[in-house]
């Protein structure tokens, strides 16, 4: 395996994450084992009327749920793990978020694609060795990307080959001996699929995930190390959105539409917070159009979290998202919404208007501040009334201190974010900062007048967007292109075995004439021509002329290897286009009952080192449900998903699993 030669690719870094890598495959491989017992004691519940084996089987069943219940919660546990992704050498800037990448199995291409070669192409398999062996050490390379942006373009050129394999080897009519197995990022249940969509989403998650990961290790107390993670979350951002409009159906929970939308936003929201600590990092001037300013920032940024939150809150995605992630995200709301509501106190409380400021220009800023005015004063009225500033500044405190209490007390029910020492003493931080402002401000013989400050309208000057990185156009050689246009040679075409045909030239006539770019067809053939003796048809593809292969070559190419052949003759190659509607079913597939041989945790019924495809019986009535490829024709190969015979697992509620696996669970 050359997986560790190519670039992008680091399979021996020992690094805290790569760490946590190989715990999250461990965790699924312990998943998958525990799910066959259940799914093997289940089968054994349905089979037997004896009393005494029902009661022993139940006893069993409800260890091995207690077991998968641990497993799942260790999962959690890495989702939270955010602390190893972070820069090393910051330890002053509040925790980011980092996706985990998807894991996957081993996939072999080697005798499918020798096969189909074969059969299909009506070549020598053998001869495609080097180029197979090159496919398989790209995709075991992208199991251990870097964390930069080599590592991104390693599974961009995947993902780019595989567009390039799909129309070459994958078929809707035919299905081929390739398994994809997939873990969900965050139930780690496995998903295994002859199917390449769930290959290339998956490859595309994956893709979202490492920039998250890049994003989080920018050194954020720099402006370069911000724009880079501002850059990052915005394309990670991309990569889902492109990810969700172009695989519909994705047949686990961590691609399902809701739970991208959820991420969209969380990554975006994370790109907002960097912007606002961007503005921030130079220091903000104690000026007041300078705090009103950073005021309304804050808020953006709070805003942008608490929709995160309310995201994550929604059924079914909280059942599976990190309880690490929801808490930080309401957090992280209270902290900046309490920034703000100090930034405003500032600017009401330390900057009383004076005969030098511009009055109309302060009116307008603190009109543009909040949707109603408090107590409906007018805004000029409070900025002269030094009372009255005092008293509206001394409110928004009040919210100040409310919003970081509550945000220590959200820390502290979270024991994953309990760890973070740093994000512990930012908050403390701030409302101590607080709590000293309301003191200076605080009069011993005031009456204590409960004012509620309102809300701070958010406004940004840079809001986050997604952006589509072109790292998911990258430009590859096709590896299979020996085997001729695309266009023309794919899996969904069909043709007759190649014929070799003597042409022997009558005066420099051939008989025909060429046309189209490469390959070239024969066209207006002369019936009694000795070429159309010898079985020469219009319309056929010319392959070879003599030992020169001529599937690239176009028109004038062709006619010079044409015109040099001497007095005996050359001897051509061609193919016949076959009308594919008439395809019959490959024989193959018999083996499989004729149906898709497309199911969902397979996994579950088959061991690690049963690699024979053709062994694995299809479950009875799966119910099947297509992947959508928006705005392109819908493949006819389908997906099926845990039937009947799987139901018992999904039924028990059970916090940080899918409680059931019908259609709408996935949405």
């Amino acid at each position: 395996n050359h997986s560790g030669l190519i670039p992008g690719c680091n399979p021996f870094a020992q690094t805290g994450r790569s760490k946590l890598q190989n715990k999250r495959a461990h965790i699924n491989q312990q998943i998958i084992k525990q799910m066959r017992m259940r799914a093997g004691a289940e089968n054994l519940l349905k089979a037997t009327s004896n009393n005494k084996v029902r009661e022993q089987v139940v006893l069993e069943l409800s260890y091995v749920n207690s077991d998968l219940q641990l497993l799942m919660e260790q999962l959690e546990g890495l989702n939270s793990s955010v602390d190893v992704y972070q820069n090393v050498q910051e330890m002053s800037s509040i925790p980011l978020i980092p996706l985990g990448l998807k894991e996957t199995k081993d996939v072999d291409f080697s005798v499918a694609l020798k096969d189909l070669i074969l059969e299909h192409y009506s070549e020598d398999g053998s001869n495609f060795q080097a180029e197979i062996d090159d496919l398989m050490d790209l995709r075991q390379a992208c199991r251990t990307p870097s964390r930069n942006p080599s590592g991104v373009d390693l599974l961009a050129s995947y993902f780019s080959q595989l567009s390039f394999l799909e129309p070459r080897f994958f078929s809707p009519t035919r299905q081929i001996a390739i398994f994809f197995t997939w873990y969900d990022s965050f139930t780690g249940v496995p998903v295994c699929q002859q199917n390449i969509s769930l290959e290339k989403a998956s490859m595309l998650f994956n893709m979202a995930a490492l920039y998250s990961q890049i994003g989080t290790r920018a050194d954020r107390q720099t402006q370069a190390g911000l724009e880079d993670a501002i850059a990052a979350f915005q394309k990670s951002a991309g990569v889902l959105h492109y990810l969700k409009e172009t695989f519909t159906h994705t047949p686990s929970y961590d691609m399902s539409p809701a739970m991208l939308s959820m991420l969209i936003r969380l990554m975006l929201a994370q790109a907002q917070e960097c912007m606002f600590e961007q503005i921030t990092l130079p220091g903000i001037r104690n000026e007041f159009f300078s705090l009103l300013k950073i005021a309304q920032e804050a808020a953006k940024v709070g805003e942008t979290y608490s929709e995160v939150h309310q995201s994550m809150i929604q059924t079914p995605i909280k059942n599976n998202v990190p309880f690490f992630w929801t808490t930080i995200s309401e957090l992280k709301t209270n902290h900046y919404n309490s920034l703000a509501h100090y930034f405003v106190s500032t600017a009401l409380l330390d900057h009383q208007l004076a005969p030098s400021d511009d009055e109309d220009k302060q009116e307008k800023a603190l009109s543009q501040l909040y949707d109603t005015m408090p107590e409906g004063r007018s805004p000029l009225d409070i900025l002269k009334d030094k009372e009255e500033r005092r008293r509206i500044g001394k409110a928004h405190l009040q919210r100040s201190i409310m919003g970081h209490e509550e945000a220590i007390r959200i820390h502290s029910r979270c024991r994953h974010l309990q760890k973070l020492d740093i994000l512990s003493e930012i908050l403390q931080a701030g409302l101590k900062r607080s709590l000293t402002k309301f003191e200076q401000n605080d009069k011993e013989d005031e009456f204590t007048d409960y004012m509620l400050a309102p809300d701070i309208i958010s406004k940004t000057e840079k809001k986050a967007e997604m952006e589509i990185p072109a790292a998911t156009k990258v430009k590859v050689k096709d590896l299979f292109q020996q085997l001729g246009p695309l266009s023309v040679f794919s899996a969904k075409q069909r043709w007759s075995a190649p014929r070799t045909i003597r042409l022997r030239l009558q005066d420099r006539d051939l008989g025909f004439t060429l046309k189209g770019d490469a390959p070239v067809q024969i066209q207006s053939l002369d019936p009694l021509c000795p070429a159309a003796a010898e079985g020469l048809k219009e319309g056929d593809y010319l392959v070879a002329v003599g030992d020169t292969e001529c599937k690239w070559l176009g028109v004038s190419d062709v006619m010079k290897l044409l015109k040099g052949a001497d007095e005996e003759g050359v001897n051509i190659r061609v193919v016949s286009m076959l009308d594919s509607s008439s395809q019959p079913m490959p024989t193959k597939s018999a083996t499989y009952g004729g149906l898709p041989k497309t199911y969902s945790m397979i996994c579950l019924a088959h061991d690690e080192d049963d690699k024979n495809p053709k062994s694995r019986k299809v479950a009875k009535k799966p119910s099947f449900l297509s992947w959508g490829l928006k705005n392109k024709q819908k493949s006819g190969s389908t997906l099926s998903l845990p039937n009947a015979d799987y139901n018992g697992p999904w039924n028990r509620p059970c916090p940080t699993y899918p409680s059931s696996c019908n259609e709408s669970a996935l949405y």
